[in-house]
């Protein structure tokens, strides 16, 4: 059986939660938790790179000098790559760098990197992260009652606008819903916390 800490609104821990073993209990792939990462990150560059070709640089298209008799290679344009001005061979062009990627593969990565996380003893559970007056401060106070190391991904039910305008302010906090966890966030930040009713939520969404 797999448990996590459960804490409730002060940041008291009042008991254990089970985790889903499907989901926190399988051992890490290793190789998946790459591929995935990397085509994450791959599909975030943008790709708006741009050269331009012989054909687009602006310059005459007349022969600099005669073919023969001047003891020089022979040329027929300005624009040809060797000179200074001139197009560029091979360059860059805009284009996707996405990388198509199964679904299953990424939920794979994903419930990897929860089991990680889950076996480094990283995951807390709280009852509720709602916060009363629902300021900065006081969600700041509750994450600095709970044992948090490092950066914290606070993991709640989708549509919990409030959550993510408190927690805007404070660095090193990221608030994602259940159908947004991610393998770039999973690695990123150390501690990971979960509602309770996001427990559930989350072995559904990326359960076997």
């Amino acid at each position: 059986m797999l448990n996590a800490d459960l804490y409730d609104g002060t940041g008291q821990k009042t008991g254990t939660v089970e985790l889903p073993e499907a989901t926190f209990g399988i051992r890490p792939h290793r190789a998946v938790l790459h591929e995935v990462l990397i085509a994450q990150l791959a599909g975030r560059r943008r790709g708006t790179q741009s050269t331009k070709t012989r054909g687009e640089v602006a310059g005459s298209t007349r022969k600099i000098y005669r073919q023969k008799g001047t003891g020089r290679a022979r040329h027929g344009s300005r624009k040809a790559p060797i000179f200074k001005g001139g197009g560029i061979t091979f360059g860059p062009k805009p284009r996707s760098y996405e990388q198509a990627t199964p679904k299953r593969v990424k939920r794979l990565a994903v419930r990897s990197a929860l089991s990680a996380k889950a076996a480094a003893g990283q995951i807390l559970v709280v009852e509720s992260l709602a916060v009363d007056p629902p300021k900065t401060s006081a969600l700041a106070t509750l994450l600095h009652a709970l044992p948090v190391k490092g950066k914290a991904l606070l993991v709640t039910l989708p549509g919990d606008s409030t959550l993510a305008r408190v927690a805007g302010n404070l660095v090193d906090v990221k608030v994602l819903g259940v159908t947004g966890l991610n393998v770039h966030d999973l690695v990123c930040y150390e501690t990971l916390v979960l509602t309770r009713p996001a427990v559930a939520a989350v072995g559904e969404a990326f359960g076997r």
